[in-house]
């Protein structure tokens, strides 16, 4: 990345609060929509678009905030949030006609090259990218209380297991809702925090004082591992692989299953995710695959995502499971009555199976201990 501008709104507004908060200032916002809707303006996003398109930019169809350049030989990518925006391309004087030409069309402010972006700080060396939310993470710890806190190893206890109705109800429930959310930005470069967090965010409606105890365990698991972060190497091949996995009807309260996957771009960990399953499903293989399918959609968007950012992608994906089961029901294509509501999600893998966008599901035990990490 060569460089990093911050964009200014100057059409309609000419100062924006709070710029490198990594939460949307809710007052620009709706200044923006009583603008537009008291006098018909056009939106801002949509004139940054017209612009970008008069430049010879593309939208991206993947993410609708990302816009690319490509033209003997050299690539521009430039991707939007509210008002701040990065740019990055491998041509330096293509950066700077670029930026000349958003200074013409906008108040602009460069902040030269990226080191700080929406709480997020990057570290950069001449083999690798760094990135975390070391700061971020310390003014949790500072607005909380627990700067001095005794640092504690894991985020939370094994045998831990959260209700709805346990433990006494909390009188203002605000306090955890408002770190929980912080929490949730924190796992952007966390994924050690995930499943935790994801738990966390279960009970935001009607906190109770077990809730708030395991979200205090989970602040000196953050004292104790300040730091950590995501490291992107610049050497290594860029092959995609991923890994998934369902823990079977986990949550107490619903008895539905937890799915997790992580994907990795060269080694580096670049998506991951832990989110309830929205049906109860009455087997663990069936768990397992609707966690692999949900996998599959992901991988087809970052596929997407690459190709936009003209990356090359041409080998196959492979896709790590450690349920059997699961990968019977993948490689046979004979359904059994048992099997016949999962068969949509069936179909979806084998198509990209088709498409030699992935190799066959390998069946690996060594992986278990990397979901576990995700899932469990």
């Amino acid at each position: 990345m060569k460089c990093w501008l911050l964009l200014m709104y100057g059409l309609y507004i000419d100062d924006v609060k709070g710029t490198c908060s990594p939460m949307i200032d809710t007052v620009c916002v709706k200044c923006i929509f009583f603008f537009y809707c008291c006098f018909g303006l056009e939106k801002p996003g949509c004139y940054i678009s017209n612009a970008l398109k008069a430049a010879g930019f593309h939208r991206s169809l993947s993410d609708y905030s990302l816009f690319v350049r490509s033209y003997q030989g050299n690539f521009l990518a430039l991707l939007i949030y509210v008002d701040d925006v990065i740019l990055a391309g491998n041509n330096l004087q293509d950066i700077e006609n670029t930026k000349l030409f958003l200074s013409r069309q906008f108040k602009l402010k460069d902040l030269g090259q990226l080191k700080y972006f929406l709480g997020i700080e990057v570290a950069r060396s001449w083999n690798r990218i760094s990135l975390s939310q070391r700061k971020y993470a310390l003014d949790i710890l500072n607005d909380t209380g627990f700067l001095g806190a005794k640092p504690s190893r894991f985020p939370l206890d094994q045998n831990v297991s959260l209700t709805q109705s346990d433990g006494k109800l909390l009188e203002d429930g605000s306090a955890y809702r408002r770190l929980v959310g912080r929490l949730i930005y924190l796992t952007i470069t966390r994924p050690d925090l995930t499943y935790v967090v994801h738990i966390l965010s279960q009970f935001m409606d009607k906190p109770r004082q077990p809730h708030l105890a395991a979200a205090h365990q989970v602040l000196k698991y953050i004292k104790q591992t300040l730091g950590q972060g995501i490291m992107l190497p610049s050497t290594g091949n860029l092959q995609l692989q991923a890994f998934c996995d369902a823990d079977w009807a986990r949550c107490k309260n619903t008895r539905r299953s937890v799915t997790g996957h992580c994907i990795l771009h060269g080694g580096a960990p670049i998506s991951w995710r832990t989110k309830k399953q929205t049906t109860v499903l009455r087997s663990s293989a069936e768990a397992e695959y609707r966690s692999m399918a949900t996998t599959c959609c992901e991988i087809t968007w970052l596929k997407n995502i690459l190709k936009d950012l003209k990356i090359n992608h041409t080998q196959s994906v492979t896709l790590f499971c450690d349920n059997q089961a699961t990968m019977h029901i993948a490689s046979k294509l004979v359904f059994h009555e048992r099997t016949k509501h999962i068969e949509i999600d069936c179909h979806l893998i084998r198509e990209k199976f088709k498409q030699e966008w992935f190799k066959h599901p390998t069946f690996e035990l060594h992986s278990n201990q990397q979901i576990y990490l995700l899932s469990h």
